[in-house]
């Protein structure tokens, strides 16, 4: 069964050991990690999440080798949801398919981010996780 990758794992234990005042401004660190769409890609081709408070998109491609491309789209006025992006694209970079889908669908919480910021949020987050995941299972099926 494979696991998570190691630096999104690394990134959970990191949240998860960092004492409660810390987390929100830990988080906000990876808000400026998402790159900007590359040309080619715009918002026709990606998938919203509603769930978000703000206007989300993200897409997924599993590549020929299985691993795994994310591209996301999210306003710099969102920065904690920015942040749960920022989070998947330097946790999941270079991940095939199995580690994407072996994330726990409770990441979010794993990181202790449920004490840190509200519950809204941080179902947002998950809805990412859970879009990105099913993109990942339909084009590894």
């Amino acid at each position: 069964m494979p696991e998570m990758p190691t630096k999104l794992a690394e990134i959970v234990d990191e949240f998860a050991a960092a004492p409660r005042d810390l987390v929100l401004e830990m988080l906000l660190e990876y808000a400026d990690i998402i790159p900007p769409l590359p040309p080619e890609i715009d918002r026709e081709g990606m998938e919203q999440v509603p769930e978000c408070q703000t206007s989300f998109f993200l897409r997924a491609q599993v590549q020929p080798d299985d691993t795994v491309v994310t591209w996301f789209d999210c306003p710099p006025e969102a920065p904690t949801t920015r942040a749960f992006a920022g989070i998947l694209a330097e946790g999941l970079a270079g991940a095939n398919a199995g580690q994407v889908l072996a994330v726990p669908d409770d990441l979010y919480q794993r990181m202790g981010l449920a004490q840190a910021i509200s519950p809204l949020r941080v179902r947002g987050g998950t809805a990412i996780l859970g879009r990105l995941k099913r993109q990942v299972r339909e084009q590894a099926g």
